[in-house]
């Protein structure tokens, strides 16, 4: 049994732990990325010079390590299986994305090894997302679903600190809900190391990055952050489960809705996400991201509201004013700068 002082202290440690961790694994794993996972630009890209990626090796190992040393301090009982299959699909899609990194794999393979992670997350996570359906029923939506939030997060991954601007505000969001009582220690623990992480991977991503994150961190990054939102989901927060990730959401979604009509082979490299789109039309790298981050942070505050007020008539508000704010900076990305004002 962990005492009281450090199950109170543990929580608060989580974040800037990662934080060091991370960034002191990549000062250490900076050299052997340069030399064997550079970046070269394609289509997709929008860095204009080989960079070294791989990053989300550090983000991953600091998640997964601080979390596991602060599990007990916090009070977290490791006897059931939600956490173990959490990590072990965590690292099962971590090393999915190192590979394809170095060398890619075929999308099929990639996409069964993702399936497989996902399912085994859903299966054993608890909480339910729709108490009046069949649980198989259930389960199947949460599989698509969560399968489509992973691969959506590394379809995102396309721009200086766009990661970090669209899930640093969430995981802020969930932790915060946790610190307050308002959330299990599991999913506490698990969003402020994440989130730790991910900051401490920040100063190595500023425009103009010195190192990317890769496919070994932005997939195992969207199925920890998939778990989170089902389990908020799951503790009666609907509604705010759809709002906190909604830019990015929308964004690939609407994407893929769109090459899908235009007849485009939607599995290969693109820049076609709005994000991208608005580097084009005059929008520099750091008003992008600095414009999803504010976005994020007030879908962040209407999330909150739709747990403080749990009114229908508030959740419909919430839910209106999410879309017309994600609409509204999609439709702002998509319009050419007009030159000279």
């Amino acid at each position: 049994m962990a005492s009281g002082g450090a199950m109170i202290l543990a929580p608060l440690l989580v974040v800037p732990l990662a934080a060091l961790l991370c960034a002191g694994l990549i000062l250490l794993l900076k050299p052997l990325l340069q030399r064997y996972a550079l970046a070269r630009p394609n289509a997709r890209s929008s860095h204009r010079v080989p960079t070294p990626q791989g990053g989300g090796i550090a983000i991953i190992a600091a998640a997964l390590l601080t979390s596991a040393v602060l599990a007990t301090p916090a009070g977290i009982a490791l006897g059931g299986l939600e956490l173990p299959v959490l990590a072990l699909s965590v690292i099962a899609l971590a090393v999915v994305g190192a590979v394809d990194d170095i060398r890619p794999l075929p999308a099929s393979l990639r996409l069964v090894i993702q399936a497989g992670a996902v399912a085994a997350v859903v299966l054993t996570a608890e909480g339910r997302l729709f108490p009046g359906l069949p649980l198989g029923w259930e389960h199947a939506f949460a599989i698509l679903a969560g399968l489509w939030f992973v691969n959506l997060v590394n379809f995102m991954d396309g721009l200086d600190w766009m990661t970090l601007a669209e899930f640093v505000p969430p995981l802020a969001f969930l932790f915060a809900l946790g610190l307050a009582g308002r959330s299990a220690p599991e999913p506490t623990l698990v969003a402020g190391a994440l989130l730790g992480g991910l900051l401490g991977f920040a100063p190595f991503n500023r425009p103009v990055a010195r190192l990317f994150m890769g496919d070994v961190g932005s997939l195992p990054v969207g199925l920890i952050v998939a778990w989170l939102l089902f389990r908020l989901a799951g503790e009666g927060g609907l509604a705010a489960a759809l709002i906190l990730p909604l830019y990015p959401l929308a964004d690939a979604t609407l994407t893929l809705l769109w090459r899908l009509r235009r007849g485009e082979a939607v599995w290969q490299a693109h820049r076609s996400h709005y994000y991208q789109v608005a580097t084009v039309h005059g929008f520099s790298v750091r008003e992008v991201v600095g414009s999803v981050f504010a976005v994020q942070a007030a879908l962040a505050a209407l999330a909150g509201a739709t747990l403080l007020w749990p009114q229908p008539a508030v959740t419909l508000a919430c839910l209106t004013l999410a879309a017309g704010l994600v609409g509204w900076l999609l439709r702002r990305f998509a319009t050419p700068r007009r030159v000279g004002g």
